[in-house]
């Protein structure tokens, strides 16, 4: 891939250069990340971008890869953390996105639609993992979604940018240990079109809209990893409660 034309908000000084500074050697140490696609991440404006999960290093090689393709890396994280001293102002300062554990119901919509406004407001984009949590597939395909990545684009016509990665789980396995050797190991990361919402957009308070935006954006996700792996994705992606498993995550 060819280097992505840094945004404004990359090429303008912020905390992001340090943690760059450190995070992207040590990176590059463990992984060769390929990326496909690069042009379907806006250079400028709002966008969220929504990928598959499946390894506990994936949020590292994931920012790694849209810092390489010339946007700041933001993530959706816990409200409980951001008032946790130091760690709490870290995330502030970088400009993460808070989300409340329960996003159902008015006050769910509430925040949604504020925290869509603040991102067009500061043209910034968010990586909110759909699946919530690492998936529990079992052979590590999405599985079902949750509505905050759909919930967050409906409530400001946003962009959803769904993204694929596969090769993390050479490094650090599914609930396993980091593996060192052999370093420099290939990651594979698909960037997508923006995923068709535009049907939705006005009708998120309408039942059964987010469903259909969330299955949209996870049927779009395995699609882009199929095409990684070389394989057909599940027709029926795996859901947690049907499968007698407890749903936990972020979203």
């Amino acid at each position: 891939m060819s280097v992505a034309q840094a945004s404004r908000e990359k090429s303008r000084p912020s905390i992001f250069w340090p943690l760059a500074a450190v995070i992207v050697p040590v990176v590059g140490a463990l992984a060769r990340i390929e990326i496909r696609g690069a042009e379907n991440l806006p250079r400028e404006g709002a966008y969220v971008l929504a990928p598959n999960h499946h390894s506990e290093i994936d949020p590292l090689t994931v920012a790694v890869a849209v810092w390489k393709m010339g946007r700041a890396p933001r993530f959706m994280a816990k409200e409980s953390l951001f008032r946790v001293p130091v760690l709490g102002s870290a995330l502030r300062a970088t400009g993460m996105v808070p989300v409340a554990r329960s996003g159902r119901g008015p006050g769910g919509a509430s925040q949604s639609i504020e925290q869509a406004r603040g991102l067009v407001e500061r043209a910034s984009g968010v990586i909110v993992y759909p699946e919530g949590t690492l998936t529990r597939d079992p052979d590590l395909w999405p599985m079902r979604g949750k509505s905050g990545a759909a919930r967050l684009a409906l409530a400001g016509d946003i962009p959803v940018i769904p993204l694929a990665h596969w090769g993390e789980q050479q490094i650090m396995p599914r609930y396993g240990r980091l593996r060192l050797f052999p370093p420099r190991r290939r990651i594979t990361v698909v960037v997508g079109e923006p995923v068709d919402l535009s049907d939705l957009v006005g009708r998120e308070h309408e039942r059964g809209v987010l469903t259909e935006a969330t299955s949209r954006i996870m049927g779009d996700i395995a699609r882009l990893l199929g095409g990684i792996r070389g394989e057909q994705p599940p027709a029926e992606l795996w859901d947690p409660a049907k499968n007698g498993q407890a749903e936990t995550g972020r979203l």
